[in-house]
């Protein structure tokens, strides 16, 4: 099979195949720059390198070995508003260029893992905007349909994943910039936890909200260039360590609770393709998470929302560029210079009143992750032509927004994810939501999800691959937790194993020498797993986690007596730690052996 044969759309796993079959990192890159011609759009690129640049780094690479550098041969691509040393930072302002010595640290992590960089994308002007034609260059087209925005303000970026120009680029998000011109592309969009991925080397738009954000073909591709990213930096002020940062995706846990937005909280501006879209993939998670997904009441998140732009959060954006907008404005795209030169109008008061606002709201929102473990919401409400932001350059802007501008003001991340196409053949897309951290479970549900919406990647005739299952293991720096009760997921006490950034990694039942009590006491009530002489007993359901060692730690301090923490013996042939129940715990308690395990008991109490 020959490289052009292998790279219809060209994947990490793609493209390591085709290097394993004897395909050279030239004939990669080669075919990479024939696409770009055979696509001929003067947006996608402000700075595209020239291809024996390219071709240069690719011969000194070494040899193959993807063990040492995971991303050793991917092209990828990086929006015009992070460094990389040599290369002009445009933001899409010319007047504005600077020429940087350093590389952004996440760009020079990729490049250290072997990846090759092809150029700098196209965006909206310092990174305002969601359309992608706030640009005094030329605007990308939609690779789907050139009648439709392209989505911002990382165009340049989503639009070169859709065509395959390069298997992965780099964005930046703040209002949804990673994720609308992924679900108008028909590619997958992660927004990460903040602080995840280091900022430095990044021109800011929103410094305390922003992120870089990455673009691929498939979740398993962005989720493997993120970990690659995902690390502390200590030089940069808004870094912080997320200890499941460079996990690899979790198992999707029996128990996971998905919620999806009420009826009062469904926004489509009258688009019925749009909700019919959106149905159709709320039938699609039904096949990844049996059971009703639970309806939530998102007016705090729309209130949150609402902040963003028309609150004092505008000033931030002033602040990035103040030197550009109070000394040399003309150099400013109109739109662009009309948003932020709003800014005007806040004081330092507002700002602060702001910040109690958001206080308020977020202490609202807060209460929606109580009940569920991940929001599915529609990425957009509707796509925009380009016809429309002629007529209205604000409004569908703004609408774009409708479902991404809270998420980084409440500290959450979030994927953006294929759904099954319009009827009209235009791509629709999900996001999945969840609190800072939780970007593996994201992956997990999000790489299900994809494949079962069975569309092609981006603009190519290349199906969405089925996800690879691997049975999931703690990391070197994890200890294997087994919990039987309100710990599993979905019950009440389940947030004191996620909040520590435990994963879900699998479920097993003990080995069949164990008895289930339901003790005295509650809410919450408590189950006592005791283990009894062999065929006094019988198999009881469990859920495996990962936690690390500081976790456990925090963890196990505060299991209440008659519990305690000792070793179990599961069916699977592995003996993690688990909760235990003293002789003493008994009295009084209930023998609920014969439900198999405490969520059908529990399921037995509610009927």
């Amino acid at each position: 099979m020959s490289a052009a044969e292998l790279t219809t759309f060209p994947t990490i796993a793609t493209l390591h195949a085709a290097y394993a079959a004897g395909a050279s990192p030239a004939e990669i890159i080669a075919a990479a720059y024939r696409r770009i011609a055979a696509v001929a759009d003067p947006g996608v690129f402000i700075t595209l390198r020239p291809e024996h640049d390219v071709l240069a780094d690719a011969a000194a690479l070494g040899p193959f070995d993807p063990a040492a550098k995971p991303l050793w041969g991917i092209p990828f691509a990086v929006k015009d508003n992070i460094d990389v040393a040599g290369l002009p930072t445009t933001a899409a302002c010319p007047g504005f260029a600077y020429t940087p010595s350093e590389t952004a640290f996440a760009v020079q992590r990729l490049l250290d893992a072997g990846a090759i960089l092809v150029g700098k994308t196209n965006l909206d002007q310092f990174a305002t905007g969601l359309v992608g034609v706030r640009t005094p260059y030329p605007v990308p087209r939609n690779a789907i349909d050139p009648r439709y925005v392209p989505g911002g303000s990382s165009s340049g970026s989503a639009v070169a994943v859709a065509h395959g120009l390069v298997t992965f680029a780099l964005g930046t998000d703040t209002a949804g910039s990673g994720r609308v011109p992924a679900a108008l592309n028909n590619i997958v969009g992660l927004k990460p936890s903040l602080g995840s991925v280091s900022s430095r080397g990044m021109v800011p738009a929103c410094r305390t909200l922003d992120t870089i954000s990455v673009f691929a073909g498939t979740v398993a591709d962005a989720h493997a260039i993120y970990r690659v990213m995902a690390t502390f930096d200590r030089a940069d002020p808004w870094s912080r360590p997320h200890p499941d940062a460079a996990a690899k995706p979790a198992a999707v846990a029996p128990g996971l609770r998905i919620g999806v937005p009420d009826t009062n909280s469904r926004k489509f501006a009258g688009d019925q393709e749009s909700e019919y879209a959106f149905d159709r993939a709320v039938t699609d998670l039904a096949t990844v998470v049996p059971g009703p997904a639970r309806a939530v009441d998102m007016a705090p998140l729309f209130d949150v929302a609402s902040l963003l732009y028309s609150g004092p959060w505008v000033a931030e954006r002033y602040q990035a560029i103040r030197q550009v907008i109070e000394t040399t404005p003309e150099l400013l795209h109109p739109v662009t210079r009309k948003i932020i030169g709003s800014a005007s109008a806040f004081s330092a008061a507002d700002a602060f009143g702001g910040l109690y606002r958001l206080a308020e709201l977020r202490r609202a929102a807060a209460a929606i992750w109580s009940s569920i473990d991940v929001l599915m919401v529609p990425t957009y409400p509707r796509p925009r032509t380009i016809a429309d932001l002629e007529a209205d350059p604000i409004g569908p802007n703004s609408e774009l927004g409708t479902y991404t501008n809270f998420v980084n003001l409440l500290d959450l991340c979030a994927l953006a994810v294929p759904g099954r196409f319009r009827a009209d053949g235009f791509p629709s897309g999900v996001t999945l939501i969840a609190p800072a951290g939780r970007d593996d479970l994201l992956a997990a549900l999000g790489e299900r999800l994809h494949a079962a919406s069975g569309v092609q990647l981006g603009a190519s005739s290349a199906k969405v691959p089925a996800p690879i299952e691997v049975s999931p293991s703690a990391a070197a720096n994890e200890i294997e937790l087994v919990v039987v009760g309100a710990h599993l997921s979905g019950m009440p006490l389940n947030p004191e194993l996620t909040s520590r950034g435990a994963r879900f990694l699998r479920a097993v039942p003990t080995t069949p020498d164990y008895r289930l009590f339901a003790l005295q006491g509650g809410p919450p009530f408590r189950p006592g797993l005791l283990r009894v002489a062999a065929g006094e007993g019988v198999p009881i359901a469990t859920e495996v986690w990962a936690i690390s060692a500081e976790g456990f730690g925090s963890f196990v301090a505060g299991i209440p007596a008659p519990l305690g923490i000792g070793t179990t013996r599961l069916a699977d042939g592995t003996t993690p730690k688990g909760f235990i129940v003293e002789a003493e715990g008994l009295n009084g308690a209930t023998d609920i052996s014969a439900f198999g395990g405490w969520r059908a008991y529990m399921k037995s109490l509610a009927s």
